[in-house]
């Protein structure tokens, strides 16, 4: 295939970026997207010119840090997939692709299409954990009791990879699906009740405090998210802080 990328530039936080064209040429249907990319740097190099910048790490859908806003839609044009997994045969020879950073205020763009998720850190480390006792008399977890149905439901929050694809996907750059699912992985299960109501406050503290904005309601977040995770999580996030602030 022989395409045409439009690819965001911008070369430092603080300078002003632009859409710069490229061509690539004989692209196999089989490449993954990020193989493509690989392939347009390496025409760059040698061209004696700047690559793009972008995330990867595992390339396997897993570590959620090779976010791309690819033709207005996170990840790309597939559905539950990231950008790593997103293959070349969902193009057509001839296609021109827009290629853009993660779009939010509280993912600055770092250079060309790296954005700065760390705010994401930040809301985890508000409350995202378990306080367990380590002094050599911790309980076995297998010994605690947990139903089929909230083991489920929490392993199914638990597989978000923290990718920001809901935010980027938001027209408000909402994270609420993802503090939704990080709240509701422990809210779900008997060892995250203990610290249920000082989680649920201080994560959705810390969303605000980033500069996320609220859910919209409109569900792309879910459409887009790369894992599936469900809207039912916000909902879940909200009856937890409505409760934490009555208990109050």
């Amino acid at each position: 295939m022989n395409l045409t990328l439009k690819i965001w530039r911008q070369k430092g936080p603080k300078d002003k970026g632009s859409m710069v064209d490229y061509k690539v040429s004989d692209i196999s249907e089989h490449m993954s997207f990020l193989e493509m990319m690989d392939v347009l740097n390496e025409q760059l190099i040698n061209e004696g010119k700047e690559p793009v910048a972008f995330d990867h790490d595992c390339r396997e859908g897993i570590c959620g840090s090779c976010s791309m806003f690819i033709n207005g839609e996170a990840h790309g044009p597939d559905r539950g997939v990231t950008t790593c997994q997103l293959h070349m045969r969902m193009f057509k020879d001839g296609d021109v692709i827009t290629i853009e950073p993660f779009r939010a205020k509280a993912f600055p763009v770092i250079k060309d299409l790296v954005v700065d998720r760390s705010s994401f850190d930040r809301i985890q480390h508000a409350g995202g954990y378990i306080s367990v006792n380590t002094s050599g008399n911790t309980q076995d977890a297998n010994a605690i009791p947990i139903s089929k149905h909230a083991a489920d439901e929490a392993m199914d929050a638990a597989t978000c990879i923290g990718c920001g694809a809901c935010v980027a996907s938001c027209k408000n750059a909402s994270a609420m699906l993802f503090v939704g699912a990080k709240v509701s992985q422990y809210a779900l299960l008997p060892q995250g009740r203990i610290e249920a109501v000082d989680r649920v406050k201080n994560m959705v503290a810390q969303m605000d405090l980033e500069g996320f904005g609220n859910c919209t309601n409109t569900g792309a977040c879910e459409v887009e998210c790369p894992k599936g995770i469900s809207l039912e999580n916000i909902a879940r996030m909200n009856r937890e802080y409505l409760f934490a602030n009555i208990k109050d």
